[in-house]
């Protein structure tokens, strides 16, 4: 899949967040947890990739099958709320 740079931005923004899972990023622009992986290395700089990755490996929050059934949403809830739109409006 294409993306253009707002949507990557978004993405690159989405995965840093420790409360929005990959299935969230798989829903709204149709990339895998690997092909999320792939596009944070090429846009963050390698220092950060790492720190990102040890941050997120096997972290709960990321996966969905892996958190309680107690957290739900896919957004911080100070977060505005999101439309159907695939990018937030900022």
């Amino acid at each position: 899949m294409k993306l253009n740079d707002r949507e990557i931005d978004r993405v690159v923004e989405m995965a840093w967040e420790d409360r929005t899972t990959f299935d969230a990023i798989k829903m709204q622009f149709n990339l895998s947890e690997s092909e999320v992986i792939k596009l944070m290395r090429l846009e963050l700089k390698p220092s950060s990739f790492k720190l990102w990755r040890k941050r997120v490996q096997g972290r709960k929050t990321k996966h969905q099958a892996k958190r309680s059934s107690e957290t739900s949403r896919f957004k911080c809830s100070r977060q505005r709320a999101i439309s159907n739109n695939k990018i937030a409006k900022r």
